[in-house]
């Protein structure tokens, strides 16, 4: 079971990521503020100190920890971590992506340097953005007869309450709504505004930028280090984890980071803790990073485990060979920045002139699962990406790049370049990626019908590759089809696999092999592709076995999805003529839809082809609402009803 600590942005993306495992986790928050949709979570409410956070692991046999609190909450991640050293189960701290620190902020460790700051930069009209909680610690500027303050806080009576205790003047109480800080600035005209280092999601370069632009001075509280420990007890990063050891640097945070024991300020619950091993505190910023830890620390959580497309491979690759060529440095494991932003830690190893990465599908069913994608980084006049062996290329437009480029798309030569460029700046390299074997291995994929040739493609659009295939699947339809329309042909030719693609070719056998498109269960994706791409002509051939269902307005016809329906079926023969002696001798009989071309009635087939064609067509023919719709019904002996 899995205790999740939220009440935050990255509680709710925690909840996301946690709910697609379908199975029972608990998610605590202090108040009932945060509304936040829990399917398979049970919420929890009300503040919890250590005892009870000890109860509450052993009585719901909690075995991981996630902290998606607030960066600020020092003295609950300081009970987290005493409550799971003294139970012995790991955290997964779920941190916010952090911009750098920026030379034109003023920045303050504390409340009290803040204050001091404001007084040397003879600031006397101040606009707080560091919440309610706060008041009462800036009560020795506010409360200067000089200086004139206000503070932005929650439209809500607790709120409202903390800051009457505190004697806060209501009149220069300001209310929170959403990117307001531009609004008040203009309303106000402070000299400065005091703001947390809250990171990306806690609107941090919003409020920034909107100061800028006014001409008004930034003061910021900077995050607590974690964890916020007095006393320097922690053991040395021992866990098995050759990632980097977190500080309070402005870094993004690092998906298998150990922290250190860097002393906190000013936790008032701080105790020190026993010289014991502690078990494992790992930081990942977005959800990627949050599944993968999952995965590691609680196999048995996620039924099926997420992987690494083979542009995140070679991105690992690419930095650890850069890494070695300009400092000399190797690791056995490397960061890598993910299109959405966040930061996960990948594990590389090293050839002679080369650094590698090893391919991980996860329980995605992916034939590239343990290649080896490797990156030669050399010196040279710009910065450049290339192909070398195992890397396929490109023979046909419709591609990222034109053909004869190597078949690296643009999603993994944008991480390659970012990460290059976040590291080293962007150093004059020339970056070779390859792949050993990757001819072999290309022949059992979709390359050879796209056009590329020689070998893989190194793709991925997320960088993470979700189990059951749907993402990959879909962007290969997709891709398939951006070739058929570069291809010239008004006509794609939609079919479910290599057999009725075998069949449709002899219907068309002018057409060329790019305009024939296999969708495999992804009917409704597939169509709607068509529409958005404007064929003006789409064929869709399909089989029984997966026209029942189609029929039956199921656009997605994978059995996981939903199975043949029997009363359905009967509802067609009906329409079709048969009589229902026949039907109720005939349905109870069969297991495979297929088994209705052998077992119907001969005068009664070509009837029953028509009502499912019918049926078939009322669903997918909206979906095209610009193009000619032909529907072909296939037979296992490819005989076609039209």
């Amino acid at each position: 079971m899995i205790l999740v600590f939220g009440g935050t942005t990255e509680g709710r993306k925690a909840v996301e990521v946690l709910e697609e495992a379908g199975s029972p986790y608990y998610y605590s928050t202090r108040t009932e503020g945060q509304q936040v949709e829990l399917l398979h979570g049970v919420r929890l409410e009300g503040s919890l100190d250590v005892p009870k956070m000890i109860a509450l692991c052993r009585e719901h046999d909690i075995r991981l920890i996630v902290d998606a609190a607030h960066p600020f909450a020092e003295e609950l991640h300081h009970n987290l971590i005493v409550a799971a050293q003294k139970v012995g189960i790991p955290i997964i701290r779920y941190d916010r992506i952090y911009p750098p620190r920026a030379a034109d902020l003023t920045w303050c460790t504390d409340y009290q340097e803040a204050m001091n700051q404001l007084e040397a930069q003879d600031i006397r009209r101040l606009l707080a953005l560091t919440g309610v909680n706060n008041i009462g610690t800036l009560r020795p500027y506010w409360a200067k007869a000089v200086n004139e303050c206000w503070v932005r806080i929650l439209n809500r009576q607790l709120s409202q309450r903390i800051a009457r205790k505190a004697q806060f003047p209501e009149d220069h109480l300001v209310y929170y709504e959403h990117d307001d800080t531009a609004t008040l600035l203009r309303q106000l005209h402070p000299q400065a505004i005091l703001t947390k280092e809250s990171g990306l999601s806690g609107g941090f370069l919003e409020k920034v930028e909107a100061a800028r632009l006014a001409g008004v001075k930034v003061l910021v509280i900077k995050r607590p280090p974690y964890p916020p420990l007095s006393s320097p007890s922690l053991p040395s990063p021992a866990v098995g984890c050759a990632a980097a050891v977190h500080s309070s640097s402005p870094a993004v945070g690092c998906a298998a980071a150990v922290h250190s024991s860097s002393p906190a300020v000013g936790c008032a619950a701080a105790v020190p803790l026993p010289q014991s091993a502690l078990p494992p505190i790992v930081t990942v910023d977005g959800p990627h990073g949050l599944r993968r830890a999952v995965e590691r620390l609680l196999p048995s959580f996620f039924p099926l485990h997420s992987g690494l497309t083979t542009g995140t491979c070679a991105t690992a690759a690419a930095v650890a060979a850069a890494t070695r060529l300009l400092k000399g440095e190797t690791s056995l494991e490397v960061p890598v920045l993910l299109p959405d932003g966040e930061t996960i830690h990948v594990a590389v190893g090293y050839g002679p002139d080369y650094a590698y990465c090893i391919k991980q599908a996860g329980d995605d069913p992916d034939v590239t699962n343990g290649l080896e994608i490797r990156a030669m980084a050399e010196p040279s006049d710009g910065f450049e990406i290339l192909g070398g062996e195992g890397v396929g290329r490109f023979t046909l437009p419709g591609f990222d790049y034109p053909p004869g480029e190597a078949a690296i798309n643009r999603g993994p030569r944008q991480m390659i370049r970012q990460n290059l460029e976040k590291l080293f700046s962007l150093p004059p390299l020339s970056v070779t990626i390859s792949v050993p074997h990757g001819a072999d291995i290309a022949r059992r994929t979709f390359n050879p019908r796209l056009g590329i040739e020689g070998g893989i493609s190194i793709i991925g659009v997320s960088g993470i590759v979700k189990p059951f295939s749907e993402e990959a699947f879909i962007l290969s339809i997709r891709k398939c089809m951006d070739v058929a329309k570069a291809s010239g042909t008004t006509r794609v030719v939609l079919n479910s696999g290599a057999k009725s693609e075998r069949f449709l070719r002899q219907n068309y056998p002018t057409l060329p092999p790019q305009a024939f498109v296999q969708y495999g269960n992804y009917i409704g994706e597939t169509l709607t592709m068509a529409a958005d791409l404007g064929f003006p002509h789409v064929t869709l051939g399909v089989m029984l076995g997966k026209a029942v269902k189609l029929a039956e307005g199921q656009m997605d016809t994978h059995s996981r999805r939903g199975t043949m329906n029997p009363s359905f079926i009967r509802q067609m023969l009906a329409e079709a003529g048969v009589s229902p002696d026949v039907i109720d001798d005939l349905l109870p009989t069969i297991t495979l839809a297929r088994e209705l071309w052998e077992r119907l009635p001969a005068d009664c087939v070509e009837r029953f082809a028509r009502i499912v064609i019918a049926h078939c067509m009322a669903h997918c023919r909206p979906l095209l609402a610009d193009a000619t719709l032909e529907l072909l019904l296939i037979t296992d002996d490819g005989d076609i009803y039209r």
